[in-house]
């Protein structure tokens, strides 16, 4: 590895544990029965949790890891009301109803994550500071302005076209042909998000261990499900399933239709606030069209650039896609070529076949999962739906489940399919198509 780029302290692991480190192991008993138990200590499975709790069920909430250790943690902070395809696209799939329903879910995403930080009074450096999003060649920069154009008054959002001899007001880089403005985006520290958000939870009545993987679900006729577990069995009433990128063998249907896909970040050490302030003017979160999109803000301190994407055909390690994103990172921004790196890191997002979220049942296991890169605001939104529904409560539908969870034939849970299908779309990006 390029050992010139790395600072002297240099980690593995993600920039955001800095301040908001992952909570110590609690080892005390497990419950012998719960109302519900919920798979996955991240973001989905911390808002189920604290529906349901409030709601005055026994919670009990139970991770593989440390708690929030995926990529509840690991994400990039940024937030959208991204629901993966154009409106045209996908009216022309699913019909104008339903596209226009899918669609506007990333509105209510995006409102109740903004009203719940507000209303809990949650600290975690959340600004709707907005997104530009670059376009890679001009076509792009046209498509992306006939997709806004084509949105029915019901999905209408705030976004302004930004021209290529405009572009530096938004983003210190001469590499795009212009690109649009999102004002209403937004970012937060993910690390703090989560530790406010399980402080919440643990208040309302919950319990949550880490380091108590799940390993099977049996269903019983007369008691609901046992739970087993290396600590022992609990009888729960529900179970509510909510690993999303981590899925694995507690559940075989899930895992087939979920495909974890890694993506990996790096975050420089401290920049010149001169700098800082060339790169992103107006501090807003930024991305671009390619298809292997790269994705990048400053830090919460606003010096340091923390900078994402897929660098690699197949998953590899923080070592190996550290330099390789610092090159990427300087093609954008050819200002940081002596920027050295402070942290590395990866985490697993979980994506569809249809690049649909999708929350519902299967053989009476609840599930909330797929956010296909835009999880913050889409899983807080579907966990707490998910909390509402096994509340019994009556507003807990989501158009997400009026969807069918597809899989695809030969695929159970590794996707071998990924690195022909990474090395295509690299080539289209290398090709500026």
């Amino acid at each position: 590895m390029a050992t010139e780029i790395l600072a002297d302290d240099f980690k593995i692991e993600p920039y955001w544990w800095e301040d908001a480190p992952r909570p110590e192991v609690e080892n005390e008993d497990l419950p012998d029965e719960v109302d519900v138990l919920v798979v996955g200590s991240g973001y989905t499975g911390l808002h189920t949790a604290l529906q349901t709790a409030r709601e005055g069920m026994g919670t009990l909430v139970l991770e593989a890891q440390q708690l929030g250790a995926g990529c509840s943690s690991r994400n990039g902070g940024q937030v959208s009301m991204s629901v993966k395809g154009t409106f045209p696209a996908m009216t022309r799939q699913y019909g104008r109803g339903r596209a226009t329903a899918l669609l506007k879910e990333g509105h209510h995403a995006m409102d109740y994550l903004d009203r719940f930080i507000r209303d809990e009074h949650i600290e975690c450096g959340w600004e709707r500071n907005g997104r530009f999003s670059g376009a890679h060649n001009p076509r792009a920069y046209e498509s992306m302005a006939r997709a806004l154009r084509a949105l029915p008054p019901e999905l209408a959002t705030e976004w302004h076209m930004v021209t290529r001899q405009e572009q530096r007001s938004e983003i210190g880089s001469d590499l795009y042909h212009g690109g649009v403005v999102y004002p209403e985006h937004g970012a937060l520290h993910p690390g703090r998000y989560h530790l406010e958000l399980l402080a919440r939870v643990r208040k309302a009545g919950a319990t949550v261990r880490g380091h108590c993987p799940v390993l099977r679900i049996e269903r019983r006729a007369s008691t609901g499900y046992e739970v087993h577990t290396p600590n022992g069995r609990v009888r729960a009433g529900k179970v509510a399933i909510a690993t999303n990128g981590y899925t694995k063998e507690v559940s075989p249907w899930l895992r087939r239709r979920i495909i974890p896909i890694g993506s990996y970040i790096i975050a420089t050490e401290p920049l010149d606030e001169a700098v800082a302030r060339e790169i992103s003017p107006h501090n807003r979160v930024m991305s671009d069209s390619r298809k292997l999109v790269f994705y990048y803000r400053l830090s919460p301190d606003r010096r340091r650039v923390l900078f994402g994407g897929r660098v690699a055909l197949s998953e590899t390690d923080p070592n190996v896609s550290a330099p390789a994103l610092h090159q990427a990172m300087c093609k954008i921004f050819p200002q940081l070529s002596t920027t050295r790196i402070s942290h590395s890191w990866l985490g697993f997002v979980g994506y569809t076949f249809d690049t649909l979220p999708h929350v519902g049942q299967h053989d009476g296991v609840h599930y909330a999962m797929g956010y296909c890169g835009s999880g913050i605001s889409l899983s807080s939104y579907c966990g707490a739906m998910m909390g509402r529904e096994i509340a019994g409560q009556t507003d807990a539908h989501t158009a997400f489940a009026d969807v069918k969870f597809k899989t695809r034939p030969l695929y159970k849970g590794n996707p071998w399919f990924l690195e022909p299908s990474v090395l295509y779309y690299k080539l289209r990006d290398h090709l500026n198509i």
